[in-house]
């Protein structure tokens, strides 16, 4: 039985099955939102890729990149603050190597779906390509 003060998601596991669970959760909450899913756990190859948690399409056609980040509460900044810069030049270049397998470019963004205890934010635009 989950404990009444940690989110069921943080229980036992390791740390991949703790992130997977944040996923699905993240997940769930972007489909209820009229999301659709692309893929999931997108990684570019080689030394130095980056990984792309899910890669949505929302209905005007946007893709989607969003990172998921769980913390058991939002001490020391929360889930989102934990999206630096550097993290977010991996996910930047993980999305465009993304891109250059498709035909043409669609809109983009990259959003943030911080899960902090049991509450879930999603940023959508939380920071940019540049």
């Amino acid at each position: 039985m989950p404990s009444a003060r940690r989110p069921w998601w943080l229980g036992g596991g390791n740390t991949r099955a703790r992130g997977s669970a944040a996923e699905d959760l993240a997940l769930a909450h972007l489909q209820r939102a009229g999301l659709k899913l692309v893929a999931r756990n997108y990684e570019t190859p080689g030394r130095g890729g980056g990984e792309i948690d899910l890669i949505m399409r929302a209905a005007d056609g946007t893709l989607v990149f969003v990172e998921v980040r769980a913390r058991a509460s939002d001490a020391g900044g929360g889930a989102a603050a934990s999206v630096v810069r550097r993290k977010q030049q991996r996910i930047v270049r993980a999305a465009r190597h993304y891109l250059t397998r498709l035909p043409a470019l669609p809109p983009c963004r990259f959003d943030v779906v911080a899960i902090e205890g049991s509450r879930i934010h999603w940023l959508r635009a939380a920071f940019d390509a540049t």
